[in-house]
């Protein structure tokens, strides 16, 4: 191990945890501008005093601007180091840092608290080598979790050198570090359902049953689910709402799927099977959400045997299913890694957590990456 990353990884560690219980403590999730605000102030505080605090305009409407730490420097390569500060947890059951032995249990600390504590301390570590890149810019969104619009910062930062993204981190069935290089594409559909009420029990055949309908269309989208198959397409039904008191037939609903896949192409033909009509009630289906795949392994190969070799030990090339704002950034950055993170689990479930062991592992891991990245 270079002695570059064995100093800083040990510093980024040491710190660790005051600056995930300070994020932690933070409810932010997707949507609240306060908590994003707050979450925002306490990012902000975290980073190195020579950066420059910008706020650019969420993808979102409604939302608190997004945070740019820029930190620029006097060389030629430009690095992108990205991450998220909102959550799925709600006000109501967010939970600040506890300590259980090795976990560090918390809302949203493996997604993506920890990965953004890891951020911020790889940017004050690469102050000490301003003279070998022109920027080294860590962007936290704060929609993230439940974003349906178009990702707006692609432009801003094609051609950037290397994109770093810290969702959660892994080992490989060998125990070596892992990172992420290629992510399915995403989608999430809406089906609405149009229906007409009646008394469930004096007339219940004069109406036109919405749930019913929905329920049709959940069976139809889930039919196409084929993670064997060609493209790799899991879907998923995950919430439908129909139904406003027991006695009456539904006369409206909605449902929303979550699909993922190799290829987008393979999502939007999902909408083409739900029906148009069931019982009468009409269904109308369509993408809220599209999120393109990832599919950095050749590109990304040098980077991470350099990385590997300056590390002293492995780092492995690995995928995942879920999604990632890094997907937004690999067609234009082509050094597009992911899963740089600490390791951990319990991803939006009151168990999330992540590994205190892992925070100094996890840490060389992206310094050796943002080293082979600038060419040291």
């Amino acid at each position: 191990m270079s002695q570059w990353i064995e100093q800083q990884s040990a510093r980024i560690a040491q710190r660790a945890f005051r600056d995930l219980e300070a994020l932690v403590g933070v409810s932010s999730p997707s949507g609240d501008v306060p908590g994003a605000e707050e979450a925002i102030a306490i990012a902000a505080a975290l980073a190195p005093t020579e950066a420059e605090v910008v706020r650019l305009p969420c993808s979102t409407p409604r939302h608190a601007p997004d945070l740019l730490l820029r930190l620029p420097g006097t060389g030629a390569r430009r690095l992108l180091l990205l991450g998220h500060l909102d959550t799925v947890i709600g006000h109501e059951h967010h939970r600040t840092l506890e300590v259980a032995g090795d976990r560090l249990n918390g809302s949203g600390t493996v997604d993506m608290k920890g990965g953004v504590v890891l951020a911020l301390g790889l940017q004050r570590a690469l102050l000490e080598r301003r003279a070998e890149f022109a920027a080294a810019d860590l962007l936290l969104v704060v929609d993230e979790e439940w974003r349906t619009q178009p990702f707006t910062h692609t432009a801003r930062f094609t051609g950037y050198d290397a994109c770093l993204c810290f969702e959660a981190g892994e080992h490989d069935a060998n125990g070596d570090d892992a990172v992420i290089v290629r992510r399915k594409a995403a989608g999430t559909v809406r089906v609405r359902a149009h229906g007409k009420s009646a008394h469930s029990g004096a007339s219940p055949d004069d109406g036109r049953n919405a749930l019913l309908a929905l329920a049709a269309a959940a069976q139809a989208v889930a039919a196409n689910h084929a993670p064997q198959g060609p493209d790799r397409l899991t879907a998923v039904p995950t919430i439908l709402r129909s139904g406003d008191a027991f006695n009456v037939v539904p006369a409206a609903g909605e449902l929303i799927c979550d699909l993922r896949a190799d290829h987008l192409d393979a999502i939007e033909g999902v909408v083409d099977t739900v029906p148009a009509e069931v019982g009468g009630a009409t269904l109308e289906a369509e993408i809220l959400r599209r999120w393109p795949g990832m599919d950095a392994r050749e590109a990304a190969a040098p980077l991470l045997a350099r990385a590997a070799e300056r590390l002293g030990r492995p780092i492995v090339a690995a995928e995942r299913g879920g999604a990632s704002d890094a997907s937004h950034f690999a067609a234009s950055i082509g050094q597009t890694v992911d899963g740089l993170g600490p390791r951990g689990g319990g991803a939006h479930a009151p168990h999330e957590h992540v590994l205190a062991s892992s925070l100094p592992e996890r840490a060389g891991v992206a310094l050796a990456i943002a080293d082979a990245a600038l060419g040291g």
